[in-house]
């Protein structure tokens, strides 16, 4: 099967559709902390609310918008070498390296131009994919939250991980290769 180029980009006010599409996938919802059955008013009000602490990203192909990326810089002085990130790839593009270098970019973002230092996410244990893929970009496991969040009807965990720049696998935005869904947050 061909697969066309991912170009990686800044999200504008006409990617909401196709967000919102990618936040309503069965898949992303069970991955992350987002709710079935986001409307395009309900999606509309959460991107407006954008701060400046607040790196978007998304990622296209062939035209498409089929993955997302927040990269939300901290504000509190003490924490402002830290990040956290969230990310979401369509169901019908997972595993076909869309995630990859949607974190990729982030981390050439957050490494080569913010200076950032720490990079942190939860990811529930049962996604599996996404654990690899973080692992693939030096995330380590630093802890688990227990009854983190609740999903279909139970109460579920969540490993925390993060990246420390220096630390552990470096030039990650060179490798490439599968994933896929994404953390919760």
């Amino acid at each position: 099967m061909a697969r066309g180029t991912i170009l990686i980009r800044a999200r504008e006010a006409e990617d909401l559709t196709a967000i919102t599409a990618i936040m309503n996938c069965p898949r992303v919802i069970d991955g992350t902390l987002r709710l079935p059955f986001t409307s395009l008013g309900q999606e509309q009000e959460r991107l407006a609310q954008h701060q400046a602490n607040v790196h978007s990203l998304v990622a296209e192909v062939d035209g498409r918008v089929v993955g997302t990326l927040g990269l939300h810089t901290e504000t509190n002085p003490r924490r402002r070498h830290c990040a956290g990130l969230g990310m979401a790839v369509h169901d019908d593009f997972q595993g076909r390296g869309i995630g990859s270098a949607l974190l990729a970019a982030a981390i050439d973002l957050a490494d080569n131009w913010l200076g950032l230092h720490r990079l942190e996410l939860h990811v529930y244990p049962d996604n599996a994919a996404g654990i690899w893929l973080y692992q693939k970009f030096g995330f380590v496991e630093e802890g688990r939250a227990r009854d983190f969040a609740f999903r279909n009807g139970a109460f579920v965990d969540a490993l925390a991980m993060a990246r420390l720049r220096g630390h552990g696998i470096d030039d990650t935005a060179s490798r490439g290769g599968e994933e896929e869904v994404a953390d919760p947050d």
